[in-house]
């Protein structure tokens, strides 16, 4: 029984240890010259002119996250709708009560105004 446990810790201390072992290998052979043009601000292989300050609108974030939630969604989904013929009452009934929630955040997401594009 112990035998089996061996094999995941194992599994856990040389997962730890090749990105920690890459990261203290790209530390120590790094180079370390640091320059005013290495330093500054550009766009697209272009200097910037004026001040590099730039304001993010928060509204965007916003809008690429509930974008993402509800693709994430989708992929669990499609196995259940590919499914669907062969599932019990009670899997389908699950699943449309999974989709009303859905449905009650995007609605929410939507009175709230987070999907304007403005």
């Amino acid at each position: 029984m112990q035998n089996e446990w061996i094999y995941i810790g194992l599994f856990l201390v040389v997962g730890a240890l090749i990105p920690a072992a890459a990261i203290i290998v790209s530390a120590v052979l790094s180079p370390r010259k640091s320059n005013q043009i290495k330093e500054s601000t550009y766009e697209c292989g272009v200097e910037t002119v004026g001040e590099n300050w730039v304001q993010f609108k928060a509204q965007y974030y916003i809008f690429a996250l509930v974008f993402l939630v509800f693709d994430v969604e989708v992929v669990f989904l499609f196995p259940w709708a590919v499914a669907l013929n062969q599932l019990g009452v009670f899997v389908v009934v699950e699943g449309l009560i999974f989709i009303g929630i859905l449905l009650a955040g995007l609605i929410y997401a939507w009175r709230k105004g987070m999907l304007e594009w403005v």
